[in-house]
């Protein structure tokens, strides 16, 4: 055998190898470089391990909370600064001046009609203009700012830095005026200063001076964050420092805000000193064992289990792919620091996987990812509790995607899920409603949000790697899909016939644990292809017979047609492959049994070439398939009974099964004898309710004449 052959023969093989190394090599590219504590501890609970003693000198680092509140602290005494814009009074106050004359004239005319006294002078006009320009330089000189700018950034602070050509100088928020604090300060200023003389307030006044007030301190981000963070730079992160040899904590003893935040400092220190050179080899060793048996476990699970996915490359590739974007997701985040691992939506992946395969797969991979996702969360026995409890909780709310509003509820129990888990489990650690994370429920609605906005993603990979949801089948269900509008109308008898073994096939798949959507789909469109001849089917028959006059092998031809023809008919409509499955395998490899009888006796017993009355298969290599040969071939056989009672289709359903189990026709699908002797009695029960039997109703009588 040539190393093209080799190659060829075990094309399989080397697919699945070459994508399990490249699954594993990205997993393990995608974390950091650094290693884990190696004692696992919960605040509120006892010490679990032997009595821990400082190993080395390390410093005690403050908590985010304390950090935060440091932050926060500086921050609300922390002035923002302000830039003065000087050429904004230089073009108001000339503005001013160029309008003085008219405004003059309009303000006297108002005055004047109240204070009739009033002769105009030119000493007069000199004396507003000069009072009015003091007046405007004055606000200015003390700043105009925007009252929003000096709310949303002072806040309660007192003052703000205002910068006179890069040279801050403190102001107090009290001395600068906004538009409305200059309109009221004119009006109050000119009141004070004159109070005996009204007319020349009210002069001044109707030159309305706010007009020419704009704000010239204009709000500097830039500037007022580099202060900010230098300001937080100068926080130190740190608190004492644990000498080697003190004593941390003893066996049994209850972990408490003061050693926990001790082991967390010392957690820290370990894994900086793990990530060092000297040991990243080793490190880096621990990585890939790791990543290897939890893929590997993966890997055996569906092996044993689920093989049906290892023999296509595509259903493998999605498999590992779904693991693969959660763990590059957890990467990302971890890396990026100031967002939480809890806003990645790891319950997506069972929502997505059992949108295809059954729950238990799809919860299996979903705990192999939050596992493999938990080695590098800081907190890792928190972290994989809570995303188990959301994955079993997805798996067992959305049962049937297609119900409107399902995913919505099932999103919303995620969301709670979380909550609740987070909120038990705070509680136990902190021991105080005050001192839990309050911004992780935040988090956990993004996880909703972002759970809903993965949801269409199950049309893509549906498309993409050609599997079928359950919504696809639920559209292909509608019997006036064009295929099946076809075969109503151009073969009834046939419709009538597929519509009975679809119930029929239906109720077996819900008996024994296979895919009743799937299984009622494939039996509906199991026969189109006897519309390109349908008047060769007994059931479309209305006493004229095509079969007359041609020869039995022709007629063999012409019935095992309607499997290609629906194979066609199938493309031709863009039928999914699992469909199509039913098609090509719900009569196997079994031979045209009647004419091919017919040929035998006819010709003195002479063996006729099998392979033209022999269908083309595959046999039926499903659970469902296997049920759809049973129901179609114990439907139409029943209807040739003369007598329907219990013996009659017992034996008829016996010899059928029979006869397709000696023709080795289940052989490739994974269908027990358990299911079959279920799908026996379901074929049994449901055939004596079809055909039971009516009481005969009596006719009305003529009334007698008396």
């Amino acid at each position: 055998m040539t190393l093209i052959s080799k190659i060829k023969k075990n094309s399989r093989v080397i697919y699945l190898s070459l994508l399990f190394v490249a699954s594993c090599t990205i997993a393990i590219f995608s974390f950091p470089l650094q290693g884990k504590f190696k004692y696992e501890y919960q605040k509120g609970a006892p010490w679990q391990h032997e009595t821990l003693i400082a190993p080395f000198n390390f410093p005690i680092y403050k908590t985010e909370l304390e950090l935060k509140n440091e932050r926060d602290s500086l921050l609300s005494n922390f002035s923002p600064y302000f830039k003065y814009e000087k050429k904004v009074a230089e073009a108001n106050i000339a503005r001013f001046k160029n309008e003085y004359s008219t405004n003059f004239e309009a303000a006297l005319k108002i005055v004047r009609t109240e204070y009739n006294g009033i002769r105009r002078r030119d000493t007069l006009k000199a004396f507003c203009e000069n009072k009015s320009i003091e007046i405007l330089n004055f606000i200015y000189g003390k700043g105009v700012v925007d009252y929003n700018d000096l709310l949303a950034n002072a806040g309660s602070n007192p003052t703000i830095m205002v910068m006179f050509d890069n040279i801050a100088k403190i102001s107090n928020v009290d001395e600068v005026f906004t538009q409305k604090l200059a309109y009221k300060y004119i009006s109050s200023f000119l009141s004070e200063k004159y109070p005996e003389q009204p007319f020349l307030v009210a002069l001044i006044e109707n030159l309305k001076l706010y007009n020419y007030v704009e704000k010239n301190l204009i709000f500097d981000q830039s500037i007022t964050l580099r202060f900010q963070n230098q300001l937080i730079a100068q926080i130190s992160q740190t608190e004492g420092m644990i000498q080697a040899g003190e004593l941390i904590v003893s066996m049994g003893q209850l972990i408490k805000n003061d050693n926990y935040k001790v082991l967390e400092s010392l957690r820290k220190e370990y894994e900086s000193f793990l990530g060092s050179d000297t040991n990243n080899r080793w490190i880096f060793t621990g990585q890939v064992l790791l990543v290897i048996i939890c893929f590997g476990t993966l890997f055996l699970f569906m092996y044993n289990f689920r093989k049906v996915i290892l023999d296509s490359f595509l259903k493998s590739l999605f498999v590992f792919m779904m693991v693969i974007l959660m763990v590059i997701s957890t990467s990302i985040v971890s890396r990026l620091g100031n967002i939480s691992l809890y806003v990645i939506p790891f319950a997506a992946v069972p929502i997505i996987i059992h949108a295809f395969y059954d729950a238990r797969l799809a919860f299996f991979i979903h705990l192999i990812t939050v596992v493999l996702c938990g080695f590098w969360a800081p907190n890792g026995f928190e972290f994989v509790f809570l995303n188990v409890v959301a994955g079993a909780v997805a798996i067992f709310t959305l049962a049937q995607m297609y119900r409107r509003g399902q995913l919505f509820l099932t999103v919303g129990l995620i969301v709670l899920s979380y909550s609740l888990s987070y909120f038990a489990v705070a509680l136990m650690q902190e021991g105080d409603l005050s001192k839990i994370n309050v911004n992780n429920f935040m988090w956990f609605a993004a996880n909703g949000a972002l759970l809903l906005v993965s949801y269409p993603f199950i049309f893509v990979f549906e498309k993409i790697f050609g599997f079928l949801s359950e919504v696809t089948l639920l559209e292909l269900s509608d019997t006036n899909h064009p295929a099946l509008r076809a075969l109503a109308e151009k073969a009834p008898g046939t419709f009538q016939h597929v519509m009975q073994v679809a119930n029929l096939a239906e109720e077996v798949a819900r008996r024994i644990g296979a895919n009743p959507l799937l299984t009622r789909v494939g039996t509906l469109y199991h026969d189109i292809g006897k519309t390109g001849a349908p008047s060769f089917f007994v059931e479309n028959q209305s006493g004229v017979n095509p079969h007359d006059g041609i020869t039995y092998d022709k007629s063999a031809e012409m019935i095992i047609q309607h499997v290609h023809h629906g194979v066609a008919l199938a493309r031709k409509y863009k039928l999914p492959q699992p469909i199509v499955d039913f098609i090509v395998t719900h009569h196997g490899k079994g031979v045209v049994k009647y004419f091919y009888t017919k040929y035998a006796n006819e010709n003195n017993g002479v063996v006729p070439d099998i392979s033209k009355f022999s269908y083309p298969g595959p046999s039926p290599f499903t659970k469902e398939t296997a049920i759809l040969m049973m129901a179609d071939a114990i439907e139409a056989a029943s209807r040739t009974l003369k007598e329907y009672n219990e013996e009659t289709i017992g034996n008829l359903v016996e010899k059928i099964v029979a006869a397709q189990i000696a023709d080795n026709q289940f052989a490739d699908a994974d269908i027990t004898y358990r299911d079959v002797t279920i799908a026996k009695e379901v074929f049994k029960e449901k055939i004596m309710r079809i055909y039971h039997s009516r009481i005969e109703y009596p006719d009305l009588k003529e009334p007698e004449e008396k």
